[in-house]
């Protein structure tokens, strides 16, 4: 019921709404009716949409048939089949899309139509509006008089401006599906043209298609004729291979009876062979018998075989035959063995070689006792060495420990000592208000002390020009730092010192300091540094 004017000229009401004073307006009716015709220009759209992508798989199964086909040439007769199956389907599918172009011309037709009467009754609205303004004005000349004339002047000059501005809606929607009327029939026309195309390179595809099977047909026929004859000369050469594998099997036959007998012959010969071979080597060697016992009786019985042949024989035992005699005698000369007649030579070189080896056994044995002896003599000196460094190393141990440990004890001493050359030492280190059984419970920088005093007590002992340590001080704390560095100190007046180290107080301790650096991207190169000398100086 109520209608609200703003300061700027609006006017919102139930019935309509109006922005500006000199504004066009919009009634519900005008609103619903123009949402109605959307949803129909929209269901519509939708249509042909559906329509176009219809004809988009249409076009697209168009096109794998068609692929389809190219690569199934070599099965002509069912792929012309296929074909024209295909050709039934696509002229079908063209008739109904030109079926729906017809439609979409119509309706293209009715839209042109609806937005001319839209024209017209715009013109009209705005011809009545013009007269409405100018009967306006007369009536505001007089609006003492026609004050309710001019109200409803006023509601149709409103409601004219509601239906002008629904009227120039409707034009714009129909501008609208105009151009979208006029996009559909350009892309219909573009698909006619594509399924046109198609169809047409599937024509040809078919004529080439069917050209290719008569071509096929053709030479089916030429490869019918030509193995034809191929078959009534193969029927040939097999009816001479029979032939050929019947007098091959004949020969085969003849040929084995003919190796069979060669064969046996061949066996014959050879037992012939050894027989006549055997006779000549028994020949032989009778032959070589007779000269060697010939030879052996001109040489060692200065008899000729005519003599030894005139000879009476031995007598022979009782119950023997001189062939069993013979063998007799043959046995015992091969249980004699092999005679060697430089075994008196021989006899003579091992006796020298006794000889030799006897006295170099003698000479051996003599430098073995000498050797114990001297052996003997240098166990008891290094005995005596070693024990007098180790009484010395024990007392200067105990001396050092009492110095590095103020208020401890530590000893050394040996686990055998009847043999000290084999004995092992054992440290016994204690320090100051601790019961320690074991080196290992000590700490790092305890068991470096222990060691330092045990090394340092070897150095007193046997001293030597120069020394050389590598970080033996690492585990070690100010205070037990302090107490290694006055022990070098007291070294240094003796010998000559090199410890390698990180501890700075060390370095500062040092008379020399060499040291390696390396510039970025060059080589290493030692640097040194002397600080005795400048501490002189400055003094």
């Amino acid at each position: 019921d109520v209608t609200v004017v703003t300061t700027g000229g609006d006017r919102l009401a139930a019935s309509g709404w109006r922005l500006g004073a000199g504004g066009t307006g919009a009634t519900r009716a005008a609103l619903e009716a123009l949402q109605a015709e959307q949803q129909e220009v929209s269901r519509e759209a939708a249509g042909a949409e559906e329509a176009a992508v219809r004809a988009r798989e249409e076009w697209s199964r168009a096109r794998g048939a068609a692929a389809e086909a190219i690569t199934t040439a070599a099965a002509a007769g069912a792929a012309l089949e296929e074909r024209s199956a295909q050709r039934e389907e696509l002229e079908h599918q063209l008739g109904r899309l030109a079926s729906e172009a017809k439609q979409l011309g119509q309706e293209r037709r009715d839209g042109e139509e609806a937005a001319e009467r839209l024209e017209a009754l715009l013109v009209e609205g705005e011809s009545g509006l013009a007269d409405e303004e100018a009967a306006a004005r007369e009536a505001r000349l007089m609006a003492d008089e026609a004050a309710r004339a001019r109200r409803v002047l006023g509601e149709r000059a409103l409601e004219l401006a509601g239906v002008r501005a629904d009227l120039e809606v409707r034009a714009a929607g129909s501008q609208e599906r105009r151009a979208y009327l006029r996009d559909r029939r350009e892309e219909l026309e573009r698909r006619l043209a594509e399924h046109e195309a198609a169809r047409s390179g599937a024509s040809e595809r078919r004529m080439r298609q069917e050209r290719h099977v008569k071509v096929l047909g053709l030479l089916a026929g030429i490869v019918g004729e030509e193995v034809a004859k191929l078959d009534r000369v193969l029927e040939v050469l097999r009816e001479r291979c029979a032939r050929h594998e019947q007098a091959v099997t004949t020969i085969s036959e003849l040929l084995d009876r003919s190796r069979h007998e060669r064969a046996e012959a061949t066996h014959e010969l050879t037992g012939v062979r050894e027989l006549v071979q055997r006779g000549e080597i028994e020949r032989t060697e009778l032959g070589v018998r007779l000269e060697t016992s010939i030879e052996t009786l001109r040489h060692e019985l200065d008899v000729e075989a005519s003599a030894a042949l005139s000879a009476e024989c031995p007598e022979l035992p009782p119950g023997m035959s001189p062939a069993a005699r013979v063998r007799e005698l043959e046995r015992e000369v091969r249980l004699l063995g092999p005679i060697n007649p430089l075994a008196l030579q021989e006899l003579e070189a091992l006796e020298e070689r006794d000889r030799f080896l006897s006295g170099q056994l003698e000479d051996v044995r003599a430098s073995r006792r000498e050797l114990a002896r001297v052996i003997k003599a240098v166990d008891e000196e290094i005995a005596i060495v070693f024990s007098e460094a180790f009484a010395d190393v024990s007392r200067h141990f105990e001396q050092l420990f009492e110095t590095l440990f103020p208020g401890g004890t530590g000893s050394l001493r040996l686990l055998e000592p009847g043999d000290p050359l084999t004995s092992g030492v054992e440290i016994d280190a204690r320090p100051s208000g601790r019961s320690v059984r074991r080196l290992s419970l000590l700490s790092g920088g305890e068991r470096s002390l222990v060691a330092l005093a045990f090394l340092f007590a070897v150095f007193r002992s046997r001293p030597s020009p120069f020394y050389l340590m590598d970080e033996v001080e690492a585990a070690l704390d100010d205070v037990n730092l302090h107490r290694f560095l006055d022990l070098v100190d007291e070294f240094r007046e003796e010998a000559q010192l090199l410890i390698v180290s990180h501890q700075k107080r060390t370095m500062e301790s040092a008379d020399l300091i060499y040291g390696v650096t390396m510039q970025p991207g060059g080589a290493s190169k030692v640097v040194s540094e002397r600080l005795r000398r400048e501490a002189t100086a400055s003094a």
